[in-house]
Parts: C-alpha cells; structure tokens; sequence
C-alpha cells in the first residue's frame, strides 16, 4: 500500500544524499570548465583537505569548540585552493596538449597518491569530524523527519549552484575561465593570463571539494576512501546534467539519489541491492538521446 509520508522521506533524503553528489559534480564541471579535463581525482583532494581542516581544527577545540569548527572550516577551504593550485602549475600543466587519456591516466593517478598518502599519515580508520551539531539531530514536519545535516547539505549546495552559475555568466573571472577552456591560445592573444584562469579553476574546484568533504565527514566520520562510491554518482550527474551547466549537474545529482531510493523501494525486483544500476540506466539513455547532457550545449565544429 503507498504511503505518502514515506514516499516524501524518500524524497528528502534523496536530496541529502544528491548534494554530496553535486558539490563533488560541481568541482568537476568548475575545472572541465577551466581546463577541459575531467578530474578523477577529485574526490582524494576533498578528503585530504577535510583531513587538515579537522587537524588544524582539533588545535582550536580546547579553547572553544564553535571556534574550532570555524578554524578548520577555514583552514581546509585555505588549504584547498593552494593545494588544487599547485597541482595544476606543477603537475596538470605538464600535460597541456597531451592525449585526453593521458590527462585521465594522471588524474587517476593523483587520486590514487593522495588516498595512499592519507591513508599513511592519518590511518584507514574512521574519524569522527567536529561540527556543529550530531549527524542524528533532527526535527520533524508533520510525520517527515528531517536530519538537520540533510536541510544543511542542501541548502549549502542550493548556494554553491548559484555562486557558480553566476561565476560563470556573470563575472569576468568566470568569462576567462570558459575562454581559457574554449581556446587557450585565443584567450591568450586577448590578453587573458592563462596560467592563472587554470591555477584559479582548480583551487576553487577544490574548495568546493573541501566543503563536500567536511559535510560528508560530518556525517559518517572521516576516512581515506570515503568518496570513491560518492565520485562515481557525481561523474554520472556531470554526464547527464552536462559537462558545461553547473544547474544541469546538481539537478541531475539531485534527480539520481531520488529516482534510486523510489526505485529501490517501490520496485520489488530492484530493491536495497540493485538500486545501484538505475543511476548507470539513465545515463545509457540519456548518452544515447541526448550526449550532451539534458542541460549541456551541443558543440558545433566547423570544417
């Protein structure tokens, strides 16, 4: 018999999970529109920049706790932007022109690094993050329950969708990041400083990593490969929402989580364990109907 009450539940805490997938779709799509690559590794620099915001943080607690939670936050947003920055100049720039596979490979590749170094430096055990209030709290409208780090995650990323948006359609940062990515040498010849569009494009992608991190360590604690399930339903949004529209990948995001939870519950055959594939179901049909993406450009070439 259909239930409303737990037909809405679905809903909304799909909605919480589909926002960790969009802050982690939205770093991708920020450096694909700097730089025209995708960034497996994403997923390591968020959980490598939570793991220093929680450590710097954790300094701060004994003083005041609302102070340490605020220090870490910032420290790891800080951290973020250098760390994605350096990457870039010291380490991506050296593939500039170089086969898009072999710009994959890399990415993997760092992903891998910076899991292993993690891992090394903190262990693989679970952390508990400090935030500002328990992962259990909630509050209650009518028969609906609503975790209040749900109402949070989605508001913060209902933000993050905004500022990117007008980021990059409003503001001449975000007119040289789409030039740069376009056409780098154009971009160049009009007097664009290129290197600093793609340093700036990853360390903004990595803050918005960064925050993704600390929202989902404040939920299930923190640990080094925390975002490798995360980082695969993030690159399906990217893929359905559209490589270029920061919208199109948080209501894709948004749209999986959903359409899993009803389908693992109101489909018998699906259920809790095959819920998995009906993510990978839309995207094989909307790659078939629509490449670009339900949001996407279709890309014109001239010959």
């Amino acid at each position: 018999m259909f239930n409303f009450t737990t037909f809405i539940q679905l809903i909304i805490d799909g909605l919480a999970t589909g926002s960790i997938y969009a802050a982690l779709a939205l770093a991708i799509v920020l450096v694909n529109q700097a730089t025209g690559i995708i960034n497996f590794a994403q997923g390591g620099m968020a959980v490598l920049s939570a793991y220093f915001g929680m450590t710097i943080g954790n300094l701060m607690l004994p003083i005041h706790p609302i102070l340490g939670i605020v220090v870490g936050i910032i420290a790891a947003a800080i951290i973020s932007y250098g760390m994605g920055a350096i990457i870039e100049r010291f380490v991506m720039r050296r593939f500039i022109g170089s086969h898009p596979d072999t710009q994959v490979v890399a990415t993997v590749g760092l992903l891998t690094l910076i899991t292993g170094a993690a891992g090394l430096i903190w262990t693989y055990n679970y952390i508990p993050y400090p935030f500002f209030f328990d992962a259990g709290e909630s509050f209650r409208i009518g028969n609906v329950a609503i975790s209040v780090w749900s109402l949070t995650t989605f508001l913060t990323i209902l933000a993050l969708m905004g500022v990117l948006q007008a980021l990059f359609r409003g503001t001449k940062m975000g007119l040289g990041l789409r030039a740069v990515a376009d056409n780098s040498a154009s971009a160049a010849l009009s007097g664009i400083n290129v290197g600093r569009m793609l340093m700036a494009g990853w360390g903004l992608a990595a803050v918005l990593g960064a925050i993704a991190g600390i929202l989902v360590a404040a939920k299930i604690q923190l640990q080094p490969g925390m975002f490798d399930t995360f980082l695969v339903y993030a690159l399906a949004a990217v893929i359905i929402g559209g490589l270029d529209s920061p919208i199109g990948a948080v209501v894709a995001a948004w749209g999986i989580a959903i359409l899993e939870n009803l389908a693992g519950t109101y489909v018998p055959w699906i259920g809790h364990d095959m819920k998995i594939a009906v993510p990978f179901v839309l995207l094989f049909v909307i790659l078939l109907l629509r490449p670009q993406g339900l949001f996407g450009r279709k890309v014109v070439v001239r010959v």
